[in-house]
């Protein structure tokens, strides 16, 4: 009896995928097939293996080595691996054992940009078939599974801004590596400041083109590419998709933009504010919505004339206003991510909401029998792990529910009203988590205290080190 078997991993239809996926290897004599998992980072890790041995793999699982899961942003092993639990208080966690990847048979995909090869999204287990506790798709599956035993479905709809440079310089000399290494160097595709010109819109298309055919060849719903205001800048939007399907389109949609790019000559980047002359910072807006199973009707569509939403509606919104600054952590993970929340820009600076309004962190679409009624939070980064950013909106939505929570009246001068402000650093954000007894309780303290302890390794090395403002403040000064 196999792996899968064994312990129950798959469905109906995820077994009836296998078999579809077998006769697609064969058919179009696929040479190798790309195991993925998503890390802590919603970044891709994994293997490479042949075909047939992949096809092998498939119910018995793939062995990767723990330690992927003990890594910060630098890909540095930020626990004690070798110590008694790893570091983890976890057996299974000491002396960087294995684990293994499970591919999601209804994950795969033929790479548009790399001929004869295939691509799966795995999930991981240990060896007695427990899911791994740090898997952040599984956190997100058990968070999507208690919204299911409520009797709905979450529905997000993807707005990604991020950068597309030429390549000038991969900075690829052995002195340029390290952990991390030298960034490359890069030149514009356009001069940016004229938003959604149709100028600029095809000074950077030779790219985006080549980009948009492969992710439609990948099955994923894009809908627009637009040319932001930033130099170089540009956003894709993906039409609404339920459950796990949201989160999964955006980490393979960061991978392959970011590998079809480089194979062109160019760079792609999903950091918030790139350190560049004139650049401007980018976001990550979640449009998202809760919808029956039963009736497939948008709770959040509210029925009475002069109402914006329905009773759920307004309490699941209170409740991510409720919860902002303890889940920024998991909408903004990154030190760079808090340089964009600034007043009087097209980026929230604190948890308020308001009807069709960009200057705030939630804008309220939608209206009275309108079934496309949904929430836009503009909070998020675009490196963002897209299973956390998820789950935190429906557990920090669901408590405003089950609280009756009023989100107040909309902020109509959102850089004036009073309201609690967002995180200014990612430190603040970290204690902010830290200190939250309700992320504590939904996601379990074993995972908070693991996620918390990532993010402050991250943040003592850039306490470490020296910046230029710095230098500049006070070398000559004192």
């Amino acid at each position: 009896m196999s792996f899968v078997e064994r312990h129950g991993l798959w469905s109906q239809e995820q077994k009836e995928a296998a078999a579809r996926l077998r006769r697609i290897v064969e058919e179009q004599k696929l040479e190798v097939i790309r195991l993925s998992f998503p890390d802590q980072h919603g970044i891709l890790r994994g293997k490479t293996l042949v075909a047939s041995e992949a096809l092998a793999s498939l119910e018995s699982g793939c062995s990767i080595t723990t330690t992927m899961l003990a890594k910060d942003t630098s890909h540095r092993t930020v626990f004690p691996v070798f110590s008694a639990g790893g570091g983890f208080g976890m057996r299974e966690m000491e002396g960087a054992a294995d684990f293994l990847m499970v591919a999601d048979p209804l994950s795969f995909r033929v790479l548009p940009w790399v001929p004869g090869t295939g691509w799966l999204l795995c999930d991981i287990f240990f060896a007695d078939g427990r899911p791994v506790p740090f898997s952040t798709r599984n956190v997100y599956r058990q968070v999507l599974d208690r919204l299911a035993k409520r009797g709905y479905d979450f529905v997000a709809g993807l707005e990604v801004e991020f950068h597309i440079f030429k390549l000038e310089d991969p900075k690829m000399s052995p002195e340029d590596a390290g952990q991390p290494g030298q960034p490359p160097e890069v030149s514009l595709l356009s001069h940016g400041y004229q938003y959604l010109t149709e100028q600029r819109y095809d000074q950077m298309e030779p790219m985006l083109e080549i980009i948009r055919r492969d992710v439609l060849a990948l099955g994923l719903p894009l809908r627009s590419i637009e040319v932001e205001f930033g130099p170089s800048q540009c956003e894709f939007t993906f039409a609404p998709m339920a459950g796990l399907a949201p989160a999964d389109a955006m980490v393979l949609f960061r991978s392959a933009v970011k590998q079809i790019a480089r194979r062109h000559g160019h760079h792609a980047t999903f950091m918030c504010r790139p350190k560049l002359p004139n650049l401007f910072a980018s976001g990550w807006h979640l449009h998202q919505s809760i919808v029956s199973r039963e009736s497939g009707g948008n709770a959040f569509m509210a029925k009475d004339d002069g109402e914006l939403l329905s009773a759920f509606g307004r309490g699941y919104l209170a409740g991510l206003l409720q919860h902002a600054r303890a889940s920024a952590v998991f909408t903004t993970p990154t030190i760079n991510g808090y340089k964009r929340y600034r007043s009087y820009s097209l980026a929230p600076d604190r948890a308020i909401w308001g009807r069709d309004n960009r200057g705030v962190m939630i804008r309220v679409l939608g209206g009275p029998n309108d079934p496309a009624t949904r929430l836009e939070n503009r909070i998020g980064e675009p490196a963002a792990n897209p299973y956390l950013y998820m789950a935190s909106q429906i557990l920090s939505g669901l408590d405003g529910v089950d609280r009756a929570l009023d989100p107040g009246p909309s902020a109509d001068t959102p850089y004036e009203t009073q309201a609690a402000l967002l995180p200014k650093t990612l430190r603040e954000a970290v204690f902010a988590l830290r200190d939250d007894p309700f992320f504590r309780d939904a996601l379990g303290a074993e995972f908070v205290d693991y996620y918390v302890h990532i993010k402050n390794a991250e943040i003592e090395r850039f306490q470490t080190e020296v910046s230029d403002w710095e230098q500049r403040e006070y070398f000559e000064m004192f």
